[in-house]
Order: C-alpha cells, then sequence, then structure tokens
C-alpha cells in the first residue's frame, strides 16, 4: 500500500505594504500640490474680501479729510452715525425696510421655492424645462431686471397697468413705484420673483435626496400627501430650509442694486425705499469731505450684525436639527 508523502507547508509571505499618498486619501496629491491649486483662490479672497474688511475696520477709528486720513478718534465715527442728521433718521428708517425685506422674500421666494420643487420633484414631463425658467431670472444683473421692472410697471405705458386696465381691473392700476405705500412691497416682489429659483433647486435637492423607502412605507400606512410631506419631508428638508434662511438674510439685509434700479439713490419715495446699502453708498460718496470714516463705520457695523445674527441663526438650525434625530 503506498504511503503518500506528507504535505510541505510553506510560509507564506506577507503582502507588500504600498505607502499611501501623502494627501487627503489614498491615491490623492501630496498637500503641496492642493496648496498650489488653492492658492489663486485663497489670494483672491483675501485681496476682495479680508482686506477691504479689515482696511473699512482700521479706517473706522480715524478721520478723514476727503481720501486724506486725519487722527486717530476711537468710536466717535460710530456715534456720529446715531447722533449726525440726517443719519440718525435714515439709519434706523432703512434698518427696518431690510428687515421688512427680509420677512417678505422670506414668505414669498422661500414659500414658493418650496411649492415648486415639491411640485416638480414628483413630475415626470417638464422637469428640467420649468427648473430652466425659473432659475432663469437670477442669472440677470439685478440692475437690468430693476430696470426692466421699472418699465413694465410705469403707471403710465406700462404692460402691467395696461392688462389691468384691459381685463376691468381699473382700480388696481396703480403708480406702483411712486405710492410710498405701494413702492417697496413691489419692489419686494420683483426680487421674489427674480430669486424664487434659487431656494426651489435647493430643495429639488432636499426633495431627491430623501429616501423613497419613507415615502413608500408612509403611503403603504395610509398616509395622505399633506401629511406626508408635514410630517416626514419638511422635518428633513431642515438642513436645506436653514441654509436658505441664512443665505436670504445675507442677501436681503446687503440689498443694493434692484433697490437702487426701482427706487433710486434716495430711496424715493419719500425715502420709503431706502436700505441700508443705499445709506451706506450716500454716505461714502455724497456724505462730505468726512465721509470716508462714516462709511467706514457703518460697513463695520453692518458686517458685525449680518455676521452675528447668521452665525445665531445657523446654532439655531443645528440645535433643532439634533433635536430631530
Amino acid at each position: 500500500m503506498a504511503v503518500s508523502e506528507p504535505l510541505t507547508t510553506t510560509e507564506s509571505t506577507p503582502p507588500k505594504r504600498h505607502k499611501r499618498a501623502k494627501g487627503v486619501g489614498s491615491g490623492a496629491p501630496s498637500w503641496p500640490v492642493i496648496a498650489l491649486f488653492l492658492l489663486p483662490a485663497f489670494l483672491l479672497y483675501t485681496v476682495f474680501m479680508i482686506w477691504p474688511l479689515a482696511q473699512s475696520l482700521y479706517f473706522s477709528f480715524f478721520e478723514f479729510k476727503g481720501l486724506a486720513r486725519g487722527g486717530f478718534v476711537g468710536l466717535r465715527n460710530f456715534q456720529e452715525l446715531f447722533t449726525r442728521y440726517p443719519l440718525n433718521e435714515q439709519l434706523p428708517r432703512a434698518f427696518l425696510h431690510n428687515v421688512y425685506f427680509f420677512v417678505g422674500t422670506m414668505a414669498i421666494q422661500n414659500t414658493m421655492g418650496l411649492l415648486f420643487a415639491r411640485l416638480l420633484h414628483g413630475s415626470r414631463f417638464g422637469k428640467r424645462f420649468f427648473q430652466t425658467v425659473y432659475t432663469m431670472p437670477y442669472l440677470i444683473s439685478a440692475l437690468v431686471v430693476g430696470y426692466l421692472w421699472s418699465l413694465m410697471l410705469n403707471p403710465l405705458f406700462g404692460p402691467v397697468n395696461q392688462v389691468l386696465k384691459a381685463i376691468g381691473l381699473e382700480q388696481l392700476a396703480l403708480p406702483w413705484l411712486g405710492d410710498p405705500k405701494t413702492a417697496l412691497p413691489a419692489i419686494i416682489l420683483v426680487n421674489a420673483w427674480q430669486w424664487v429659483g434659487f431656494p426651489m433647486l435647493l430643495f429639488s435637492a432636499g426633495l431627491a435626496n430623501i429616501g423613497d423607502d419613507l415615502r413608500e412605507a408612509a403611503q403603504i400606512d395610509g398616509t395622505t400627501s399633506w401629511k406626508l410631506f408635514r410630517f416626514i419631508e419638511l422635518p428633513l428638508l431642515l438642513p436645506v430650509i436653514g441654509i436658505v434662511t441664512v443665505l436670504t438674510f445675507i442677501g436681503n439685509f446687503n440689498a443694493f442694486g434692484i433697490v437702487w434700479a426701482m427706487g433710486g439713490v434716495n430711496g424715493e419715495p419719500a425715502g420709503s425705499t431706502d436700505v441700508l446699502g443705499l445709506v451706506f453708498y450716500r454716505t461714502a460718496f455724497r456724505g462730505g469731505i468726512d465721509a470716508f470714516g462714516l462709511a467706514s463705520a457703518l460697513a463695520v457695523l453692518m458686517f458685525v450684525f449680518i455676521f452675528g445674527v447668521s452665525m445665531f441663526m445657523l446654532g439655531r438650525f443645528r440645535r433643532w436639527e439634533e433635536n430631530l434625530t
């Protein structure tokens, strides 16, 4: 009987370990290469954002005679913003108009953006077409949009009033930009019309990120479309709502172009469309020989307020998101 030879065991050699590239992940370029590619963007951001902000803060503590910097005055420029006429009257009014601008935009623009996103989410026909149509206006300059709508709202030859008269609504054919009661609401509506596509895209992305299994489970349980949106989709959209709210707040408290195009540099009529951006512009270029320091102080206050409120909003939304999980 043949005896089989015993099996010989050979020691397996451990596999060679490849050195991981020194970067953010396997196969990524090295950090010096990444820094080299980020350097142009960093320089542009520093030159056009960080440096002007630092200069404004520095200039706000000095007196100016034209463009010539004078002596150090401490907080005097900040004090004169609230004590010197007409700034002491224009700033509170302009700030209140910015608040109206933000609240009106949130109520109209973002609500309609969420509605359009929800309607288009389940649509299979024309979805890309309508998304393109809604997003086209905010790709156009705010000055161009403002001037075009000023012509359309003209009480004499504007097509808006002409259409209202043609369908028998003569009582609604108003001097929209000439009446202090309707001027600011008209600009808010135009601004919301221009930017409605931006929140719509963000909400569309948020809705697409929600798993279909959640919707299917809710539909199997007999949930209506309204309850599905109210108790499932809307809470899961909270991160997107937070981003949209903060971006809307920043944009509306920096509003300038569309208000200038539709209401003029003085916020006509009778200052009813005046906002902080217009006050800053008038202070810097029409405020007199010592206006440069005052304008710098106003820029610093605007930045501190917008930055502070934005960080507060982000913190609150993060807490609400944590409570949902």
